[in-house]
């Protein structure tokens, strides 16, 4: 959900933001809290000032002010629900769902509350949930509520007008709760830690299924429930999957990918022609893990793939500051959509089966604007150049390079395996043979300030070894700030396929995608001089060898239009219609 323990009155780590996304298209629903600073919405002094905020994000969804959450699709009309607490940034037990709306992801438009607590199930808070379209084009949500015994407990809602495609109306059914902590006989549902119900799926014996996270102990357990009409659910008496060691499992997502088809494919989907992935986010660790395996739906389990596993070793959406996401299905685009702490990406199943590959909608890049374009070119060891042009604190770029090929390469230590820490210890200052080399974000002109996004290249018995960093210890002069570094392993052979780059960066968020999306890394930074006008842009190179830049092409990023008045709506609107005749 993620959600504090009532019973003991920890705050957990919603003491800042709540992401919860849903959608309504085959239903999402997410929901992201983030710690200390790292929120799409900032401290409490800057909330209400978005004039003058320098951290305030440009085309990454904000509710009005305070927490956010999430999006679905529904005649049309994209719906984005979140969790939110509108009088303050704290953790408080008055949880409800606000709303907005958009035609294409970017640019929303503010609704009603959607839910609010007021039941005795709900009285402690509306939190998590997902959507599910059921027959005749009704979408329902099943959210969790913690009641007013301090359990957590499940909940139907449904629109009062299915006629209005703003879905501005919900009512909870009398039912309510229709999922909670009875025990079965080798599933014991801990009350206290029984939450976020994900999308619903039907099988061939007409029943619905949907899974809730839990724990027994130290061992994390998605226990599945059935039903036939969406009101009266059954548990089933096996884990769906568990696993020892890695405590409560959060915001569970199970949906299919299609093989060899770059797809999306609705969470109904069954056959040989697609994989299972399930996602967990792990509470203990706030870091989350898929795994991508196979459904046995005549035993009702999943199994993942040999070597698939969620821990420290295992895949994750996103190496940096990335939690408690959801994917939904968009039945109109035909594609699956990812939301956490960042732009929606489209995720895919790789060609090697192994593992995903996202990358940001491409409604995004209807914001680009300004292009600048640098010609392929060497740039020698221990070097920068800068790319100007553009509005470095409001920007997309993509960047490919090509290493040379050389028997100088620095060894690569078995002993590193974990990158997270390699990229401590091999940073941006620390020079090596083939790298570091990648683009410095949000530098400020004397680079006393900048955050530093590339690759290093070590050389293994039989292969490379392409490590990938973000490196944010010199992104802000305010020693206060969290300047957390984060890394991954990329599969990827250097010598015959050019390393590519693509960031976004909105102000305080700095999305990374590298090797065309088969690893990303959010890091969220907060430059006191690199704001606004004043930051810049560099690719660089701090490596002993050249490396070639192959390609790079740079674009300013117009601001979106999100939860704006509607006469400020209006201005965005021409002022941006104004700027696209002028490029015309």
């Amino acid at each position: 959900m993620p959600i504090s323990n009532p019973r003991n009155g920890s705050c957990c780590y919603w003491s800042v933001l709540s992401i919860y996304l849903m959608l309504l298209t085959h239903g999402l629903t997410i929901i992201a809290e983030d710690q200390n600073h790292d929120i799409l919405v900032t401290d409490d002094d800057l909330i209400n000032h978005e004039n003058d905020d320098p951290y305030r994000t440009a085309y990454h969804f904000q509710p009005p002010n305070n927490w956010m959450n999430g999006p679905m699709i529904y005649k049309g009309i994209y719906h984005f629900f979140y969790q939110y607490y509108p009088h303050d940034v704290v953790w408080h037990t008055e949880i409800i769902w606000g709303h907005s709306t958009s035609t294409d992801l970017i640019n929303w438009t503010p609704q009603p509350i959607a839910l609010s607590p007021s039941e005795s199930y709900d009285i402690n808070g509306c939190w998590s949930g997902s959507t599910t379209i059921l027959p005749g084009n009704k979408p329902a949500i099943v959210y969790t509520g913690i009641d007013n015994q301090k359990f957590q407990v499940q909940n139907l809602a449904l629109p009062k007008n299915l006629s209005d495609p703003y879905l501005k109306e919900w009512y909870k059914v009398p039912q309510n709760p229709i999922m909670f902590g009875t025990p079965s006989t080798s599933n014991t549902i801990n009350a206290s830690e029984f939450r976020d119900p994900t999308t619903a799926w039907k099988l061939s014996d007409g029943k619905w299924r949907a899974i809730v996270g839990t724990q027994q102990g130290k061992r994390g357990i998605a226990v599945l429930y059935t039903s036939e009409d969406f009101i009266k659910w059954t548990l089933i008496e096996h884990p769906f999957h568990s696993a020892e060691g890695n405590g409560v499992w959060e915001c569970p997502d199970f949906f299919p990918v299609y093989v060899g088809k770059s797809l999306g494919a609705d969470t109904s989907v069954i056959g040989e022609e697609v994989k299972h992935v399930l996602k967990l986010s792990l509470f203990d660790t706030q870091y989350e893990y898929y795994t991508i395996g196979r459904y046995d739906i005549d035993k009702d389990i999943y199994v993942p793939d040999e070597g698939s596993v969620e821990n420290n070793l295992g895949l994750r959406y996103d190496y940096g500051k990335f939690y408690a996401s959801k994917s939904f299905f968009d039945d109109e685009a035909n594609r699956r959509v990812l939301w956490g702490w960042a732009i929606p990406r489209t995720i895919v199943l790789d060609k090697s089966g192994k593992q995903l590959v996202q990358w940001p909608l491409k409604e995004v890049e209807t914001l680009r604007e300004n292009q600048v374009d640098l010609l392929p070119q060497v740039i020698g060891g221990g070097s920068l150049i800068e790319v100007a042009g553009i509005t470095a604190s409001q920007a997309d770029v993509e960047v490919s390079f090509k290493i040379p090929e050389t028997k100088h390469v620095e060894e690569f230590d078995p002993t590193w395996t974990n990158p997270q820490i390699l990229c401590s210890k091999k940073g941006t200052s620390v020079k090596g043979r083939i790298g570091p080399f990648g683009l410095l974000t949000l530098a400020s002109k004397g680079l006393e300030e900048y955050n530093a996004v590339f690759f290093k290249i070590f050389r293994a018995p039989n292969k490379y070894v392409v490590l990938m960093c973000a490196d944010p210890s010199r992104s802000s002069l305010n020693p206060t700030t969290d300047k957390l570094g984060f890394g991954t392993f990329v599969d990827v052979d250097p010598l015959n396929e050019d390393l590519s780059l693509r960031i976004l960066v909105d102000h305080s968020i700095v999305e990374s995608f590298g090797a065309n999306g088969k690893n990303c890394i959010t890091t969220r930074v907060y430059p006191t001089l690199a704001v606004n006008d004043k930051a810049k842009l560099y690719a660089f190179n701090y490596g002993k060898e050249d490396v070639e830049i192959t390609k790079l092409s740079a674009w300013s990023m117009k601001k979106a239009q999100i939860n704006l008045t509607t006469e400020k709506n209006s201005n965005v609107v021409n002022q941006n219609n104004k700027e696209d005749k002028e490029d015309l």
